[in-house]
């Protein structure tokens, strides 16, 4: 499973792979020129309620993650879009948050890890 985090105001590069935007709106300031997104998955982020609720406050990030975890549960059709291009090879997600370690792409990121490493260990079901 190769995928990468980057901010949308870091430079795109080819080392990128497939950029997929996992953020529900656009990033500000960002043309969509500049910004070489191959896929915008805005139903693959948190949904309003929880992002407003979070508010990037590093002290609500366990039960933010708790909650995401939750919310990607409850979107397998969306979990799965996203899969098939994570196993096609290498993709970065790409986001707008400023804090590199409260964003939800670590969290996206790391649940996908857990699914994907679960199939492969119990390829029919659990």
């Amino acid at each position: 499973m190769d995928i990468l985090l980057k901010r949308a105001y870091e430079a795109p590069e080819p080392s990128d792979g497939f950029r997929i935007l996992v953020d529900r709106l656009w990033p500000r300031g960002v043309s969509k020129n500049s910004a070489h997104i191959d896929l915008w998955l805005k139903d693959i982020a948190p949904s309003t309620p929880l992002r407003k609720w979070f508010g990037h406050d590093p002290s609500r990030w366990i039960e933010f993650r708790d909650r995401y975890f939750l919310e990607l549960r409850s979107n397998p059709e969306a979990v799965e879009q996203l899969k098939v291009h994570v196993r096609r090879g290498l993709v970065t997600f790409v986001y707008g948050a400023k804090d590199k370690e409260h964003s939800h792409a670590v969290v996206l990121k790391e649940y996908l890890g857990n699914t994907i490493r679960l199939r492969r260990r119990y390829p029919y079901g659990i």
